[in-house]
């Protein structure tokens, strides 16, 4: 499963404008549902604080791969969002996060989840690659950067 297959590109959010988690994960949900019709906001975000009630999806080196399973959902999507100040979001290292994927999945769909989170970790794995997203000038870029990624993967 490929994520040209899952990320749009008004998915991508270049500079999140939320100084803390909630906040965060409010403006990436916002995002996804205005291109989504079929998801409630509300019970996205429901999904997404409780994922993080069980522990922090910041797994350290400036990354935070939030993720959550909602029934309905016929297939994967995936946003990307980058902070360019940084975000508390209680990381595995403590340090702030930068860069975001989120990942909402159909709640049947264990193996394809997991595929894409163990894809997207092994992309930010590489501290070039996350510097390339850090320094990159626009969504456009951006887009292209991590497709340009997966492919190589």
């Amino acid at each position: 499963m490929r994520l040209e297959d899952l990320l749009i590109e008004k998915n991508i959010i270049p500079d999140l404008s939320a100084s803390e988690k909630r906040g965060l994960l409010d403006e990436m949900v916002e995002v996804i549902v205005s291109n989504e019709k079929s998801l409630g906001r509300d019970e996205l975000l429901e999904i997404l604080l409780e994922r993080e009630q069980l522990g922090s999806t910041g797994i350290g080196h400036g990354v935070a791969i939030p993720h959550g399973k909602i029934s309905g959902l016929k297939q994967i999507i995936v946003s990307f969002g980058r902070s360019k100040r940084g975000i508390d979001f209680q990381s595995m290292d403590e340090e702030p996060v930068h860069l975001f994927f989120m990942i909402i999945a159909p709640e049947n769909s264990t193996a394809a989840h997991l595929k894409v989170l163990s894809n997207i970790s092994r992309i930010l794995k590489d501290s070039a690659m996350r510097k390339k997203l850090l320094k990159a000038a626009s969504r456009e870029d951006i887009y292209s950067i991590i497709i340009e990624a997966d492919r190589t993967l």
